[in-house]
């Protein structure tokens, strides 16, 4: 008997004894309400019994500088309390010299975060060595290699960081979507390389994306630190396999003997989903780290994400080989792949947060690793094998060529 025949079996509508049963919500509400009491009793009469544990114990302090904003005359710093107990910062020395400073909070609770407004006159490009002292003589490092001019959130700085989404991520992939009459026009064989081509776009993206934001809170134990990016990349991956499993409910069945197989137009949508995931991530972390001067943007740089992105266009219109090529279709999955880009740069223009930063790219990472298995059924050859030596060689020249234009955007 299956799970569903078990759960549909009509349940009696009193018990043996004649009396009258209970409702199914009550039986799922009780164990809740009694924990709950069992927690609230517990907490009034502060852990019967425990109260001797913490005696003598220092209290312990484990504080994370999460940003560093240099302004005309002042040092921004961004503290976040990672430990159990409250923190007060005390002192800031900015390369031994203690210097005067406002903050948002004077104590810090657990996961709490303070904002440090020190007056200091930095010099442009001097590196500098930061401590915060905590009230009990604990110190915060941070280094910074070299102080540059934080640039100031108007008008014009969320202009620029949706024109930067637009370079990044919508033109990068419409000018990659163009390769869609050569995909047209190309065999069987080709077609399979195309696939590879693009299995191995998102491999690589899989992996950078999980790269990058493991290395945004190394060090930072803060909600989770590491595990965050893992949480959004299973989470991703659940809603686009749950996505995908609802497009085939909604789909006429396949014939008997015959894998049902999503359709290319359904395939595109789910890889446009999983690429604008990837560049919503992105760009967040390209608007953030040019929000706090670790980052210039200059013709270069631009140019180097717009060759490393163009290939996204690339994945998205290859399962549509033999689909009627409508302009107003692929303006949509261009714009679901490429337009992320400007949200994200926004949103980590304006509100950076490091855990934020590394979830969204853990998210990006499942999705297009969700997506990059659902391509590789298409690779199958006659004989029903997908690695094929077409296949593989297409997969590594996917690999080879994210590899070498990411080069360009080392920054």
């Amino acid at each position: 008997m299956s799970i569903d025949e078990k759960t549909n079996t009509p349940t009696p509508a009193a018990a043996p004894d004649g009396r009258p049963s209970m409702p199914r919500w009550l039986l799922g509400l009780g164990p809740v309400v009694l924990i709950a009491v069992l927690m609230a009793v517990f907490a009034l009469l502060n852990g019967p019994g425990l109260a001797k544990l913490g005696e003598g114990a220092p209290p312990k302090e484990e504080v994370t500088i999460e940003d560093v904003r240099f302004l005309p005359g002042q040092i921004q710093i961004t503290a976040r309390n990672e430990g159990p107990d409250p923190v007060a910062i005390a002192q800031v020395n900015v390369s031994d010299y203690y210097a005067s400073f406002t903050q948002s909070r004077d104590t810090m609770a657990p996961l709490e975060a303070t904002t440090l407004t020190v007056n200091y006159h930095w010099v442009d490009g001097d590196p500098y060595e930061i401590a915060l002292l905590t009230s009990i003589g604990g110190k915060i490092p941070a280094t910074v290699d070299a102080a540059a001019p934080s640039p100031e959130r108007g008008t014009s700085f969320f202009g620029l960081m949706t024109l930067l989404g637009i370079y990044v991520g919508v033109i990068p992939v419409a000018l990659g979507m163009l390769w869609m009459p050569f995909i047209r026009r190309s065999s069987a064989s080709w077609i399979r390389l195309l696939l590879g081509v693009t299995v191995g776009l998102l491999a690589f993206l899989t992996v950078d994306a999980t790269l990058e934001g493991m290395e945004l809170v190394a060090g930072n134990g803060a909600f989770g630190g590491p595990l965050v990016v893992f949480l959004g990349a299973f989470a991703a991956y659940l809603v686009l396999e749950a996505t995908d499993a609802w497009m085939r409910g909604h789909q006429e069945p396949a014939p008997a003997g015959t894998p049902a197989v999503l359709p290319p137009r359904k395939l595109a949508l789910l890889i446009a989903i999983g690429i604008g995931l990837h560049n919503l991530g992105e760009g967040l972390a390209i608007g953030s780290a040019y929000a706090v001067g670790s980052l210039a943007l200059g013709a270069t740089l631009i140019v180097g994400f717009a060759i490393h992105n163009t290939t996204e266009g690339l994945a998205i219109v290859t399962p549509l080989a033999k689909e009627p090529a409508r302009l107003g279709r692929l303006a949509v999955l261009g714009l679901i792949a490429g337009a992320p880009a400007i949200a994200g740069a926004l949103i980590g223009a304006s509100v950076y947060q490091p855990t934020l930063a590394a979830f969204l790219l853990g998210l990006g990472a499942g999705a297009v690793a969700q997506v990059a298995l659902k391509i590789l059924p298409l690779m199958k050859d006659h004989a029903g094998k997908i690695l094929t030596p077409l296949g593989s060689a297409g997969i590594i020249l996917g690999l080879a060529t994210m590899f070498l234009t990411g080069l360009l955007v080392q920054a």
